[in-house]
């Protein structure tokens, strides 16, 4: 709840300091004395628009601090730990105004966007006015209100999970049916070319191999002549027989003169080992250099082939049996991911299954409780002279979503046989504020802020329907804290606490300063009997405000 409000130099407020308690409070003075200028400068504090003319006249800034005592586990206070902001203690939103049109936010004095303070105060304060068009009346809030009167978390929850759950099978069988039908669309090639290369079943170092063996094959046929002709010479008895017959003669003789004769002998016998090596080696070159040319042909052929296959696949000729391998496990792979397409639609049917049957639990529920909450504003619309109006709470199909299949509106019947219609549309200024009122109590603290504050809901009405107004909010404060601004004093005596607010003349009249005072019983009684009065507080008003007083407690 709020249980301080310090505002600096906002408009006609040059220093103000309250300290709120549990309960009712109300806050009552004349018109024009700054009832509105506090709500608007509290507003600030809770993320509301700023604007330069809210900072008093010849002052550079305007402060205002809001101070909460709120429990542990309140969203607030999750909110500002999920933004790293120290939420231990009380909960303390301050916002600064500069005259130039700036603002700064700060939560725990820690710097923070407006968007956040705003985000945060939403969740501790809900101002209700007579033509407010937010709060309780935006139709974004009613599906949420009913789920919170009916208790809903869990089934809602479960359709959460249900829901995320659909929609991360989809996201995966879509991402899935994209990927399969890239492979699909070329699977036809991807199989020709796993045949082909099948059947072309290139080897490792083939093309290099087939080519040294061609250029081996066609160089043969220009050197064969050749080597022919060599052999001839060296394999001839020509050379061999004259070397071999000098080769005797002079062994014979080389007992005569061993010094002279045994060289030249030595290297007759190396001569003749030579050409035997040579006729050796020629026999050997002729052997290899014959060859079919059928086989060569076939060598260029195949070496045709392998050479087209890489150019058409646009790799070397060496990666083609990996390119065969590859295609190979991307068909395998095709032929599984048709079977996780199965698996995924499969598992998607089971969660759609899963996520109606939520759904239709969670809708169920939604009705019941739509149902009970009609039941329960109704019940509190006659003392508030709605007895011939009735509330509605229409639950109506809408597309799936992760909050279930239901459109939820409050609706209002002011008058019978006429067409109901939606809240906002079918009440008046001061309906709205009594079927508000009455939603809120039904609602109680359910779905609420811990702080309610309503700004002159008793406009325009008085004498049984201010009472049973007051009687609901006070019903309503023993629940939450309830702040309100009244004109009616059959409100401001349920009260537990009460201000008065008045403008006071300052700097020897050069100016006008806002001033709440708190009031104690005997001002209380006072300040109820002007209420009754007006300007001139006779005994007779200051005995029925006593009577109220005394009524009330």
């Amino acid at each position: 709840m709020l249980v301080q409000l310090s505002i600096r130099d906002i408009v006609l407020i040059d220093r103000l300091d309250l300290d709120l308690g549990r309960g009712m409070t109300v806050l009552t003075g004349e018109t024009g004395a700054g009832k509105s200028i506090l709500l608007d400068a509290f507003s600030l504090a809770l993320g509301a628009r700023g604007d330069g003319t809210l900072v008093r006249q010849g002052f550079p800034q305007g402060q205002v601090t809001a101070v909460f005592d709120i429990d542990a586990d309140h969203p607030a206070r999750q909110a500002a730990q999920a933004q790293d902001i120290d939420a231990d203690g009380d909960l303390i939103l301050r916002r600064v105004q500069m005259a130039d049109g700036r603002t700064r936010a700060f939560v725990n004095d820690q710097p923070v966007s407006v968007q956040t303070l705003k985000a945060l105060g939403k969740t501790l304060v809900e101002i209700h006015g007579q033509h407010d068009d937010r709060a309780l009346v935006e139709p974004a809030v009613h599906r949420q209100l009913v789920d919170a009167f009916g208790a809903l978390t869990a089934p809602l929850e479960a359709v959460r999970a249900a829901h995320a759950k659909v929609r991360a099978l989809e996201t995966e069988r879509k991402s899935e049916e994209t990927r399969v039908a890239a492979i699909r669309a070329e699977a036809d090639f991807l199989r020709h070319a796993y045949a082909e290369l099948t059947k072309l079943a290139v080897e490792a170092g083939e093309e290099v191999s087939l080519t040294n063996r061609r250029q081996t094959m066609m160089a043969a046929e220009k050197v064969v002549a050749d080597l022919r002709d060599a052999q001839e010479v060296v394999g001839g008895d020509g050379p061999v027989s004259a070397l071999n017959g000098a080769l005797r003669r002079l062994d014979r003789r080389q007992a005569q003169a061993p010094a002279l004769i045994g060289p030249s002998v030595q290297a007759l016998d190396a001569a003749l080992a030579a050409l035997d090596v040579a006729r050796e080696t020629l026999e050997q070159a002729l052997r290899d250099a014959e060859f079919d040319p059928r086989e060569l042909e076939r060598i260029e052929e195949r070496l045709f082939a392998i050479r087209a296959a890489a150019r058409k696949y646009a790799v070397t000729a060496d990666a083609l049996p990996a390119l065969a391998e590859s295609h190979a496990a991307t068909l395998e792979k095709l032929d599984a991911d048709e079977a996780e397409l199965v698996t995924l639609a499969g598992a998607l049917v089971q969660a759609e299954a899963a996520y109606n049957k939520a759904a239709a639990t969670l809708s169920a529920a939604r009705k019941k409780a739509a149902t009970a909450l009609d039941a329960a504003v109704n019940a509190e619309l006659p003392p508030l002279k709605l007895e011939r109006a009735r509330f509605i709470t229409q639950v109506e199909p809408e597309a799936p979503g992760p909050d279930g299949i239901d459109a939820v509106g409050f609706w209002v019947e002011t008058n019978p046989g006429t067409r109901p219609g939606p809240l906002m549309k079918i009440a008046s200024g001061g309906e709205l504020a009594r079927f508000m009122l009455a939603l809120k109590v039904a609602l109680a603290n359910k779905g609420s802020a811990p702080t309610l504050v309503f700004d002159e809901i008793d406009t325009g009405v008085g004498g049984a329907v201010a009472d049973a107004m007051g009687a609901r909010l006070a019903r309503l404060a023993s629940r939450v804290q309830v702040l309100a601004v009244t004109h009616a004093p059959q409100v401001a005596a349920r009260a537990a606490g009460h201000f008065r607010i008045a403008k006071d003349a300052t700097d020897e009249g050069r100016r006008v300063a806002t001033r709440v005072t708190t009031l104690a019983p005997e001002a209380r009684q006072e300040e109820i009997a002007r209420m009754l009065a007006g300007a001139t507080v006779t005994d007779e008003a200051r005995a029925a405000a006593g009577r109220l007083l005394a009524e009330t407690e």
